[in-house]
């Protein structure tokens, strides 16, 4: 084994250095000497045999186990690394066979019921509520944050990431917009608090419906907030926008259809939607494995060619795509350094198994969306060709309209708190 997996290390790591530590004090080098001088130790044979041949599986779950180390970095740089290197990084034979079979393998297992949506949904936003309380900002925006400039904050970009998304809804005030996948309410309370619409929030998750309808009582949008406990294709209503997002990655490829199907079917014929979801930038790929045994199950990332022929089988018309191609790394930065800064309080609510979970979650997140070919995309949907402006100046001006708003908003609150 330790002949293979020198062989292995030489083959991938062109750059950079590395040091595998094996379990009996041998140690592995591969690289050209340059950059962080990381090491990693295996605890016990196994583990080296496993990271052989189950790389993609193994580096994650050597790591949440602690029978994989790092040392002289952290393991993002160790990720980075990798990432570096990843022209070069072709897996042992057994490896590349299971990745081809998982990809094609994919659309066959990819139905997401209603029970196996709840299920999923539990597994990952049903945990200890404060956990989350960490390193989201304080709105619980547990998606990607839209940085209009480099050195903004967190907090900062996360509201402009909800003014970016409804400047090209075009709410109206007193507007029906329904929110597909509601979260902890952000979307919800910003629609109804600053854009002025009534809204209906869905969401699988006991615990985030709680949380959201405690925050539209504590706000005063109670009466204009309708959370429900409630999966999107029971809805029977229609409405005059439609947002969703970071739900989409959780609906699976084979429900594509069925989910544009129910789009349809709630918007109403001059009305607008807008899909905001992680999708890939180099063609259709197998979900990492690791991410969704551990972290999020059911889940599947499209490239635009696997979304677009079900938008157009669902007798929709697609009106703008943007993509955001580093926003999402910021945000997963941001994420991991308040983490890690309060990483004691995790491990007291849920043990340092978890906390090396989640430190591994949110460094394989970042360095996916930095060097993995992961991106963001915004797709706006309509009915009518002419539902919304020829040229994309409306968004601009929606958005200074809604500055405006949230300035008005905030002074209301100050006076209303003397």
């Amino acid at each position: 084994m330790k002949r293979l997996l020198q062989s292995f290390l030489k083959q991938c790591i062109k750059t950079g250095s590395l040091t595998v530590v094996m379990p009996n004090g041998d140690r592995l080098s591969s690289g050209d000497g340059t950059g962080v001088p990381l090491v990693v130790t295996l605890k016990d044979n196994k583990a080296a045999r496993e990271l052989f041949f189950h790389p993609q599986m193994a580096l994650g779950e050597l790591f949440t186990d602690g029978r994989l180390t790092v040392s002289g970095g952290t393991v993002y740089d160790l990720l980075e690394l990798l990432g570096h290197n990843l022209h070069s990084l072709t897996p042992p034979q057994f490896g590349w066979l299971q990745h081809t079979l998982r990809n094609l393998l994919e659309p066959f297992h990819r139905a997401n019921s209603e029970g196996k949506s709840r299920d999923n949904v539990h597994h990952h936003y049903d945990i200890d509520d404060r956990i989350y309380e960490l390193f989201l900002d304080s709105d619980r925006q547990y998606s990607c944050a839209y940085f209009e400039t480099p050195d903004q904050d967190l907090e900062t970009a996360q509201l402009a990431k909800k003014r970016h998304i409804v400047s090209k809804l075009l709410v109206k005030q007193g507007a029906k917009v329904l929110d597909i996948g509601s979260g902890w309410g952000g979307m919800a309370l910003y629609l109804a608090g600053i854009a002025g619409a009534e809204v209906t929030g869905v969401t699988l998750s006991p615990e985030q419906l709680k949380v959201s309808k405690r925050r539209a009582s504590e706000r005063g949008l109670a009466k204009r907030i309708d959370f429900r406990l409630q999966d999107y294709r029971a809805l029977t209503e229609t409405f005059d926008r439609i947002v969703s997002v970071g739900m989409f990655e959780h609906v699976g490829l084979k429900d594509y259809e069925t989910y544009f199907k129910t789009v349809r079917r709630c918007l109403k014929d001059d009305g607008i939607m807008l899909l905001h979801s992680i999708g890939r930038l180099d063609g259709r790929s197998a979900m990492n494995p690791w991410f969704e045994k551990y972290i999020f199950p059911g889940s599947y990332v499209p490239s635009l060619a696997e979304v677009f022929p079900a938008i157009e089988k669902a007798g929709l018309i697609v009106t703008d795509v943007e993509v955001l191609r580093l926003h999402y790394a910021d945000t997963l930065l941001a994420w991991r350094k308040r983490f890690m800064v309060r990483r004691a309080e995790a491990a007291a609510l849920l043990g340092e198994r978890f906390c090396r979970m989640w430190e591994f979650y949110l460094a394989a997140g970042e360095a996916g969306f930095r060097y993995g070919g992961l991106m963001v995309f915004q797709i706006q949907l309509a009915k009518k060709i002419d539902s919304v402006p020829r040229t994309r100046d409306y968004i601009s001006a929606e958005e200074d309209r809604l500055r405006k708003r949230e300035k008005q908003a905030n002074a209301d609150h100050t006076v209303a708190a003397e």
